[in-house]
């Protein structure tokens, strides 16, 4: 199996299912507290391209900071360059999940999507 790099919290109850999912599938995994290690502004721009979604994916839209911050209205506003520094600034802006090898990347933990990009290699 092939060794993946997870930004997660260990507290997030999303983020023990994913890794306990990829743990199974026999994956080697290298953990990284997005809190306390948050991606900095090239890596994430090279994860978002990579991911292939749209950079608004990458935050965390329920959490407790976005809210506080009110970035629902501030968002629109903003350039991407702005956005992914944002991001970087604050680990807890960012929705976790994200696993990549270096070649794919998803965010978030769904079963049958991590069952697509990491299952059975």
């Amino acid at each position: 199996m092939s060794k993946l790099t997870v930004y997660q919290y260990p507290k997030c109850g999303t983020c023990r299912n994913a890794v306990k999912w990829l743990q199974q599938q026999g994956h080697e995994l290298e953990l990284v507290h997005i809190f306390e290690q948050p991606p900095g502004e090239h890596e994430l721009a090279d994860l978002i391209t990579k991911s292939g979604l749209e950079l608004k994916k990458f935050f965390n839209t329920s959490g407790e900071v976005y809210k506080k911050m009110q970035l629902k209205d501030k968002l629109p506003a903003m350039s991407d360059q702005e956005k992914i520094a944002l991001l970087a600034s604050n680990g807890r802006l960012i929705k976790r999940p994200i696993v990549t090898d270096g070649t794919r990347v998803t965010v978030g933990f769904k079963a049958e999507q991590f069952q697509e990009s990491w299952g059975g290699q």
